[in-house]
């Protein structure tokens, strides 16, 4: 079932897949747990796409800017599509999670917001990397540049290894590189950051304006950039 799934991802589009069961989630936030979207849920299928590397070295506002959120959608008609292999091959059940938007919850003073499981968190539980300083998650093949989405199943399947953490002992490129000073080593004031972040041209297309924290990661491009 393992392989049969992963390669069907792959075929779909996706770079990388991992899995873990739902006892890896036992410590996820109250409402924020696969269980609380799925009570049935036995088994996360993590499924991830990475940008081009060569985003990462022009200015982000326009073009990274686009691609970074195109790359939402590609992702999540992966899930959907994954989904219903996935059914319609082991006649069970399997939900597919927006890899970003819609969400609930807001916090509108602190300009916070939460997705309905916490992607990063969840790729890391199915062995696809570890979370760094910058609270990005990253992966030993394709660095910082994944976006990351998960479909849930009440099939249960063999988890995969977690990964060590790869961020690299004593680096504080990104902490000391972010212009709102919002990264404190693994966290992230989510308002600073985005008001230092995130804007609009004169036409109204969205723009990025920072991503230094990606871009001076060491890890940027995973263990082939290390510098």
């Amino acid at each position: 079932m393992e392989k049969f799934i992963k390669e069907t991802a792959y075929q779909y589009g996706a770079d990388v897949c991992g899995i873990g069961n739902i006892d890896r989630f036992e410590n996820a936030p109250t409402g924020y747990s696969p269980l609380d979207l799925f009570e049935q849920c036995k088994s996360v299928i993590a499924v991830g796409i990475a940008l081009p590397q060569g985003l990462y070295e022009i200015a982000p506002r326009l073009i990274y800017s686009h691609f970074n959120a195109e790359v939402c959608t590609i992702l999540d008609h992966i899930e959907l599509n994954l989904a219903k292999e996935i059914e319609k091959k082991f006649h069970c059940l399997a939900v597919p999670v927006p890899c970003d938007a819609p969400n609930e919850y807001w916090d509108a003073e602190r300009m916070t917001a939460k997705g309905l499981i916490s992607m990063k968190h969840t790729a890391v539980l199915c062995g696809l990397g570890s979370i760094g300083k910058s609270s990005l998650l990253i992966n030993p093949e394709y660095g910082n540049r994944l976006t990351i989405g998960a479909v849930l199943t009440n099939l249960e399947l063999k988890p995969d290894s977690v990964q060590p953490d790869l961020c690299i002992t004593g680096c504080r490129r990104c902490i000391e590189s972010c212009p709102a000073q919002a990264i404190q080593a693994g966290s992230v004031d989510q308002k600073r950051c985005r008001l230092n972040t995130y804007g609009k041209t004169a036409r109204g297309f969205d723009t990025v304006d920072c991503n230094n924290c990606r871009t001076v990661c060491p890890m940027r491009f995973g263990n082939r950039s290390i510098q």
